[in-house]
């Protein structure tokens, strides 16, 4: 157990920045009607991918603060780590449906992705907040209070990756 400590903030960190990519992408599509845009496409997902990793420092530092303010350094890093692990199954149970969602729809016959995308990933997108939540409930039952506050600074910052990269670049995109 003491081997995959690391991994929890590691796996939680490559989520959040897949995370971002996404929202960059999703604050661009539909939004264009160009039929070639994979330039545009690729750039909204590395402007959501940048800005998402500045967003993830809040969380990063608001760990550290609480690492470095703790009496008990070792206890506080096992009760962070442990609610890094219970927000992270319900996002990983989310981010599985939403990785199927895009298998089907790369992988399937033109009728049959076209209904993958509608009855997949348009209601996950639209059950994020949800999934934040429980993501956030997990944090505070595997680590209390400490890990609950770690968990709201990233879910804000998660959430709050595509309508900033949406305000910034495209407001005014039709």
């Amino acid at each position: 157990m003491t081997c995959t400590l690391p991994l929890v903030p590691l796996a939680l960190l490559l989520l959040g920045l897949l995370d971002a990519t996404f929202s960059g992408f999703r604050a661009y599509a539909g939004r264009d009607a160009r039929i070639r845009k994979h330039r545009a496409t690729a750039r909204a997902a590395l402007r959501g991918l940048a800005l998402g990793t500045v967003l993830l420092l809040a969380p990063a530092l608001t760990a550290a603060g609480l690492l470095l303010t703790a009496s008990d350094r070792a206890r506080t890093y096992h009760t962070l780590t442990a609610g890094g692990l219970g927000y992270l199954l319900p996002l990983t149970a989310y981010a599985t449906a939403v990785l199927l969602s895009l298998a089907a729809y790369f992988l399937l016959p033109f009728r049959a992705s076209t209904l993958a995308m509608v009855i997949g990933l348009g209601p996950l997108t639209l059950l994020r907040p949800l999934a934040v939540a429980a993501a956030c409930l997990g944090a505070f039952l595997g680590g209390g209070w400490p890990a609950l506050l770690v968990g709201a600074i990233a879910g804000a910052a998660v959430l709050g990756v595509e309508p900033a990269v949406h305000r910034r670049w495209y407001r005014h995109v039709l």
